[in-house]
């Protein structure tokens, strides 16, 4: 009896182990069901296309779960979004200092391009006074006034002695004359205007060919004019006349420059004199490209129009 008590009850506590076993081993057989399974239905869902079986199934779990999907997104975006936000602020902060750095460029070059286009008309109008002329011109340009307290009608170019330039030599634009150099250093020079008190230009009347004398009015203003006394008294200048320099060759003055045009006549019955005023071609307050008068051949540092128009 002892014995198969015993026997009994070893076989009870191995089956009760194996009870134990079975409850604590993985169903290997559900998992490759459901592995087989999975497979089956990928196989079939992507073989068949839209006209797959599940696609009343994804449907239903669309419309369930797309408007809480939606709900979320818009409730996280203003958060994902901050990021992207700052990437944008300052992408548009960039984009617009370049267009403003842009517009500000294009400003400038519509400012300015009066000033280009009238600076080129002034050379061309050089070319045109050296072939008229039959001189050698050393373009430069007007940098300075002199100040006024001194009591002087003077302008400093940007050119000197390494351009050709000397004193005594005529100084025109493509308007007329504007005056003579005064003093030089190596890379401007001093300019006396024809508009200086002090200063004194040999000038022909135009229609009659009278030789007089053109002296500054000391003003840069249209109305005082440059005054002009003829060498014969009694001949009248009429209005309208142009007035040229009749200097020399290598004088202060080259002959030919227009002057400028007598606008009215004075007549003095006490010293039986005429005067004339003659309004100058040039306008002293508006100087910028001048021409020096150098003999053909100069060696300057810069550029040189020569007496048939071409540069050298």
């Amino acid at each position: 009896m002892r014995a198969f008590g015993g026997q009994e009850g070893r076989e009870r506590r191995w089956r009760g182990l194996d009870r134990l076993e079975s409850r604590n081993r993985s169903p290997r057989s559900l998992l490759v069901a459901l592995v087989l399974a999975s497979v089956t239905l990928v196989t079939l869902d992507v073989s068949t296309g839209d006209d797959s079986p599940l696609e009343p199934v994804r449907a239903v779990v669309g419309e369930a779960f797309g408007p809480i999907e939606s709900a979320t997104a818009s409730a996280v975006r203003p958060f994902t979004a901050v990021p992207g936000w700052f990437r944008s602020k300052d992408d548009l902060s960039e984009e617009v200092a370049q267009l403003t750095a842009a517009n500000a460029d294009l400003r400038g070059q519509v400012e300015s391009s009066g000033v280009d286009r009238n600076r080129l008309q002034q050379y061309d109008g050089l070319t045109r006074a050296a072939e008229d002329l039959g001189r050698a011109l050393v373009p430069a340009r007007v940098v300075a006034y002199g100040p006024r307290q001194s009591g002087s009608f003077t302008v400093t170019i940007d050119a000197g002695s390494q351009a050709g330039i000397g004193p005594d030599l005529t100084v025109l634009n493509n308007d007329g004359l504007v005056g003579r150099v005064l003093r030089v250093t190596r890379t401007t020079a001093t300019v006396l205007l024809i508009a200086d008190p002090d200063s004194t230009v040999g000038g022909r009347v135009g229609s009659s060919m009278e030789i007089g004398f053109v002296t500054g009015s000391g003003s840069f203003s249209d109305d005082s004019g440059l005054d002009l006394r003829l060498l014969d008294d009694t001949v009248v200048p009429a209005k309208d006349d142009v007035v040229v320099t009749w200097g020399s060759s290598g004088g202060p003055y080259e002959p030919g420059v227009p002057i400028g045009r007598v606008t009215d006549v004075f007549s003095s019955l006490r010293e039986a004199t005429q005067r004339a005023v003659v309004e100058p071609f040039v306008d002293f307050s508006a100087l910028d490209v001048v021409g020096v008068v150098v003999p053909s051949g100069t060696s300057s540092d810069r550029a040189v129009v020569e007496a048939d128009g071409s540069l050298r």
